[in-house]
């Protein structure tokens, strides 16, 4: 036990609440290890991973890194932090009036350039970023050079992923087109490669002990509903109940990513379930809501699943984007084609729909070893008496 890494818990007010720091040496499988609380985030404010303060919050950090850490509780027990009357405002960027007007512009093109809410507050905030990086430099005086010194000193520091920093070349190549007297080359800059990592699929046998073990209707239905049409998180959201038409059996999503409509199949064995929700809840807009019809969250959606996850027994790391990835597996699998799958899962590309050829168990399960092969006429040659068994001496 010695040899293991040590963590170190500590409290903070963050975010309104009491949260527990989760604090750790930079290593690669504490990271790992700690994305498998659902709760967890990351603070770049704190530098630190933190969950709510609870006692099953607690628990869990044990539970998780039982075996991979040594946990210190002893900053846990110290004087409890005060609540500040007022939560802090954010801390002011190191920038002078003519960047900050610079940023307010570059803003508004992005909206201009008609990209979602999302985009454009992340490409601004990375750009706002990059230039309060580089506050002393004029921006006609910014290279390619400081580009990757930023994302040596920030990137690397912060342990952003390598789909942010894709996001962030990307920032950096509208900000060239939106300002052309920079000297950032737009064709040196390369975005990292993608880590082609395949998803985590689950069995059908597993998904329908998820839906058994998720005791509550409402979110028996939100479960149920991600998995058969296979939606995002932010799709079902977004649904309306105007948007499910139980004649014709088709959930129409409007406006989803890359703003595009498209129809997803209502399970015929889901209605039931529907309708039985509907009655009971009597959600007035959208498909799903949370308090006095306020929007439901997505971090909600995500504790209700792990729930179900532990209560089935399944120990995989099993977010509402797995219900989908499992949703086109499965259809993979029942012999469904790959173009009406692209369709079904709204994809603008059919190389995003291909990756599921890789997890899909059909013809590629069936494949024999090589080694079975060998075992199988070994065993049938004249010359053995007795069935050869790998686990023989």
């Amino acid at each position: 036990m010695s040899n293991l890494p040590i963590i170190t818990l500590s409290k903070a007010y963050h975010r309104k609440e009491n949260q527990i720091l989760i604090g750790f040496k930079h290593d690669w499988v504490l990271i790992d290890v700690v994305k498998h609380i659902p709760q967890a985030k990351w603070s770049a404010t704190l530098k630190s991973w933190y969950v709510k303060n609870t006692p099953n919050n607690l628990k869990q950090i044990h539970d998780v890194f039982k075996g991979h850490a040594q946990i210190n509780r002893s900053k846990l027990f110290k004087k409890p932090i005060p609540i500040p009357n007022t939560f802090p405002a954010k801390q002011k960027r190191n920038l002078s009036d003519k960047q900050r007007l610079f940023l307010n512009t570059f803003y508004k093109y992005l909206k201009g350039k008609r990209y979602s809410k999302s985009t454009v507050e992340t490409y601004s905030f990375f750009i706002a970023d990059f230039i309060e990086f580089n506050h002393n430099k004029g921006l006609n005086l910014l290279t390619n050079r400081d580009v990757e010194l930023y994302i040596e000193s920030v990137f690397i520091k912060r342990n952003y992923s390598i789909s942010t920093q894709r996001q962030f070349i990307s920032a950096v190549k509208q900000f060239i087109i939106f300002y052309p007297e920079t000297n950032i080359s737009n064709l040196a800059l390369s975005r990292p490669k993608k880590s082609k990592k395949l998803p985590t699929v689950l069995s059908p046998e597993e998904v329908i002990a998820i839906i058994q073990c998720t005791r509550n209707l409402k979110h028996r239905a939100i479960i149920t509903l991600l998995y058969s049409a296979g939606l995002r998180i932010g799709e079902i959201l977004n649904l309306k109940l105007g948007d499910i038409n139980l004649k014709r059996k088709q959930i129409h999503i409007k406006r989803a990513k890359g703003r595009k409509d498209r129809y997803a199949t209502l399970a015929e064995s889901f209605i039931p379930l529907l309708k039985n929700y509907v009655i009971t809840y009597k959600p007035k807009y959208f498909f799903v809501e949370g308090v006095s019809g306020k929007p439901y969250s997505s971090s909600s959606i995500r504790k209700v699943l792990s729930r179900s996850c532990k209560a089935a027994g399944i120990h995989k790391h099993v977010t509402p984007h797995t219900l989908r990835h499992s949703y086109a597996t499965h259809l993979l699998e029942n012999g469904v084609g790959l173009r009406h799958i692209q369709e079904l899962l709204g994809h603008a590309k059919p190389e995003t729909t291909m990756i599921y050829t890789h997890v899909a168990r059909k013809d590629l399960m069936d494949i024999t070893s090589p080694l079975d092969t060998a075992v199988k006429q070994l065993s049938r040659s004249d010359n053995t008496e007795q069935k050869f068994l790998l686990s023989r001496k």
